[in-house]
């Protein structure tokens, strides 16, 4: 009788909850030996199948058939034409980005990377950017660009500031050089090149064409007169000739 009653309510049962409630007292009765050991395994084999039944039956709410998260799918990421980008990423390899000794451990697609990682850090004091903004100005992909700067950590060339939020999207990670030797090599581009890196250092200004040569004065001095000007400077001057014998005198008027 009590088995019958067990199996009737094991195949009504609607929720999860009942089939715990039931297993508990089918377990109850077996210790009071008021089922055998037979029909407690069957009742537990019924309880298994009706258990799967029921969570194959659970849809999840708010979350779409075949999801397993809340968050819109990720676009891949594609250039519009290949060769615009292959063209980009040699050009900002072949750019100097870094040290040659440095340089020579990575392939061009993480220079082209890491000449965005440094143009960022030359202008910002940090990079900001997004992987995938990084990987779209490199001219690679997102996952070829977040290689390549765990690669750069890896060396030890630079630091990863992780800013994770719980509960809601996190904020890009923060990348920041570390390596004086890439550093060094980022301020020799000038003060334009890495305002940042620079700060408050500061140097004259030179003007290769300057016109306060003190040598030009003095020439543009004795030549701003016209040329009637000079020609009556000399008439009013005393006219000097040499005479045979080495000496000078004055000319005969």
């Amino acid at each position: 009788m009590f088995h019958a009653t067990m199996r009737s309510a094991i195949e009504g049962a609607r929720t999860l909850a009942q089939l715990d409630d039931l297993s508990r007292t089918i377990w109850q009765a077996h210790a009071a030996e008021t089922v055998t050991d037979a029909e407690a395994q069957g009742l537990a084999e019924a309880l298994h199948t009706r258990r799967s039944a029921i969570r194959e039956a659970v849809v999840p709410v708010g979350i779409p058939l075949g999801r397993v998260t809340l968050f819109p799918p990720r676009r891949l990421q594609r250039a519009p034409e290949r060769s615009v980008a292959i063209e980009r990423r040699r050009r900002l390899a072949c750019s100097g980005p870094m040290p040659p000794a440095l340089a020579s451990r990575f392939t061009t697609g993480q220079l082209a990377v890491l000449r965005i990682v440094g143009d960022e850090m030359a202008r910002n004091g940090a990079c900001g950017l997004c992987i995938d903004a990084i990987a779209a100005r490199a001219g690679v992909c997102r996952r070829l660009a977040q290689a390549a700067i765990r690669l750069a950590e890896g060396d030890g060339l630079l630091t990863i500031q992780e800013r994770r939020h719980q509960g809601r999207k996190s904020d890009p990670n923060v990348v920041r050089i570390i390596s004086r030797e890439w550093l060094q090599w980022l301020r020799r581009g000038g003060r334009s090149a890495a305002p940042a890196l620079l700060g408050s250092i500061g140097c004259k200004t030179v003007h290769p064409t300057d016109r306060g040569d003190p040598q030009r004065q003095v020439v543009d001095t004795g030549l701003s007169k016209g040329c009637r000007g000079a020609a009556g400077d000399l008439d009013r001057g005393d006219p000097v000739r040499i005479r045979a014998g080495g000496g000078a005198g004055r000319a005969m008027r």
